[in-house]
């Protein structure tokens, strides 16, 4: 399990701890506010477009044999970009971050889907989803410590080269690590993958370059290519036989049976809070506040995220599974409350309980949130659940950072931060409340008991079924 949870962490910690040390990577390589943009979009870009493609090369080649590629390439990356002399250097490390993470992060959570049941799976979510707020606690805080402490002259170097010994602790661990993974004889869909790529880097690049570089009008026509190229990859996969050895990237069946589709967008709409951390961050230089002291004005959030992962499996027993829409409920409350402080005092000083309540209540909601979606996809297609939940997160943060960072700062420039916060603030409460009423539907549908899998491992043909899990059911 620690090695499952190394693999959980390192990926988000890498996207958190790099933003406060962006201003002393300038310093140092030089390259402006140009490459403080492209160190964060080139590893969010990379990680977000290649993470369905990583979850399904784990299903059809070994997740373990997949989660230790990912892992040994991702230290090597980290490596690349600590000693980097030169700008490109280090945008080449990061963008390799971003894919060997990609092939690793969605092993994590595909093993756990795979090799536990019940209780045990509960628990392990809730670790898992207990690793992620860990991330968030650490890279908001660790980014500035590491740059101000200097450890042995490295400064901001350190950011990357800290991603070592953790490796190490799971490449250890990963003598100890089991695979179910039983398939074998299937070919990658190399046409689909590039289709898939293709389209979701039209969509991905444009949202997280576009608002630094004033949205020039590339950007839309990327959108429209990708809508295009989007539309032919699904028509691709639904074309394919189940009689074949190429197996569908992402099976149409898998992902439009009842309770997937309610269940992604309910993720999307709760990973809106990504954009919250950007324009908290913008507030706070607007106040005059140093990165240490903005890290520690977050703190309680990251706080709540821990310990909210670590109750679920409890109250799962005391209040059954409608815990995601409690912690979504939890987000939209902390939310309110914490629109209307910042309403009334124009500044976020008094905040620490309602951050906490959001935190501790998005640290119930997402496990919560991925546990109804991959125990809506057979576990034979482990590794694109994973896959789909994780992109779906990234793809949902690159949205929300460019449509709901765009409203911060239009009315930021009109009304000033705090209007902007508040503004901000309510808009997200509603995308969670509507998150919460689509999690209770969700809930409705029934899980993978209700389906099975019609030719195990070949072809995407997926039955419902409506009975208890049978020896048809692809384990």
């Amino acid at each position: 399990m620690v090695t499952l949870l190394a693999g959980t962490l390192l990926p988000p910690l890498d996207f958190f701890v790099v933003n406060l040390a962006i201003p002393s990577i300038q310093d140092d390589l030089g390259g402006g506010d140009l490459l403080g943009q492209q160190i964060v979009a080139g590893y969010a870009a990379a990680y977000a477009v290649t993470l369905t493609l990583g979850g399904r090369l784990g299903d059809l080649y070994g997740r373990r044999r997949a989660f230790l590629v990912g892992l040994v390439g991702f230290a090597l990356a980290s490596l690349l970009c600590g000693s980097a002399g030169e700008p490109w250097l280090l945008l080449a490390g990061r963008v390799l971050q971003g894919l060997t993470a990609a092939l690793m992060a969605p092993q994590s959570l595909a093993l756990i889907r795979a090799s536990l049941d019940g209780r045990e799976q509960t628990v392990a979510l809730g670790f898992h989803g207990a690793t992620l707020g860990l991330a968030a606690v650490i890279g908001q805080s660790l980014g500035g410590l590491l740059v101000t402490a200097d450890l042995g002259g490295l400064g901001w170097r350190a950011i990357f080269l800290i991603n070592l010994p953790v490796a190490a602790v799971g490449l250890l661990g990963s003598l100890f690590l089991r695979d179910p993974h039983t398939r074998g004889g299937e070919r990658l869909d190399w046409a689909g993958a590039i289709l898939l790529f293709a389209g979701l880097a039209g969509i991905v690049i444009p949202l997280v370059e576009g608002r630094a570089l004033d949205w020039p009008w590339w950007c839309f026509v990327l959108i429209v290519a990708a809508v295009i190229l989007l539309r032919g990859f699904w028509r691709y996969e639904s074309s394919l036989g189940g009689g074949g050895r190429v197996t569908p990237l992402v099976p149409p069946a898998a992902v439009t049976a009842p309770g997937v589709r309610i269940a992604l967008v309910a993720v999307a709409l709760f990973y809106s809070i990504a954009a919250f951390f950007l324009v908290f961050s913008e507030h706070e230089q607007t106040a005059g506040r140093t990165p240490l002291q903005a890290s520690l004005d977050i703190l309680p959030l990251g706080i709540g995220f821990l310990i909210g992962p670590l109750t679920v499996a409890h109250l799962v027993r005391v209040m059954g599974r409608r815990i995601a829409a409690l912690g979504l409920g939890l987000e939209t409350a902390g939310f309110l409350a914490f629109a209307g402080l910042v309403a009334g005092f124009g500044h976020t000083a008094w905040t620490a309980a309602p951050l906490a309540l959001i935190g501790f209540g998005q640290g119930l909601a997402l496990p919560s949130l991925i546990r109804l979606t991959v125990t809506h996809i057979p576990r034979a297609f482990a590794g694109l659940a994973s896959g789909l939940v994780n992109a779906t997160l990234q793809i949902s943060a690159a949205l929300s950072v460019a449509v709901i960072g765009g409203l911060y700062y239009a009315v930021s420039g009109a009304y000033g931060s705090g209007a902007a916060l508040t503004a901000v603030s309510l808009l997200i409460a509603a995308l969670l409340f509507a998150s919460a009423l689509l999690s209770l539907r969700a809930e409705r549908v029934p899980a993978l008991d209700g389906y099975v899998q019609s030719g195990a491992g070949r072809g995407s043909g997926l039955a419902p079924s409506g009975r208890r899990p049978s020896k048809t059911i692809v384990r």
